[in-house]
């Protein structure tokens, strides 16, 4: 099992339109193969600052998520709507 944490800064005229493409992007996530979770979260101080968590089966299964049409489509429409560059951590559990 893997977990992904991506954070990313919303420019502040942006949320709504970056909430609503990432309602379809986790909506359609969630029924792909290898998916455990996949979730949006605001930062308690910050509601610019939010985090897509996601929990995949395995490696195989993010490679194929992130060629999927949908990922492929809807990320850089989100990124349009971010400031600066997308932190993506990749954890294992121990």
């Amino acid at each position: 099992m893997i977990t992904i944490v991506a954070k990313k800064t919303i420019k502040k005229d942006k949320k709504e339109e970056f909430k609503n493409l990432a309602n379809k992007l986790i909506e359609e996530s969630r029924k792909e193969t290898g998916c455990i979770e996949y979730d949006l979260y605001e930062d308690l101080r910050n509601s610019d600052k939010v985090a897509f968590i996601e929990v995949w089966e395995s490696e195989e299964a993010i490679k194929l998520h992130n060629n999927s049409i949908h990922f492929s489509n809807l990320v850089p429409e989100l990124a349009k709507l971010q400031e600066g560059e997308t932190e993506i951590t990749l954890y294992k559990k121990i």
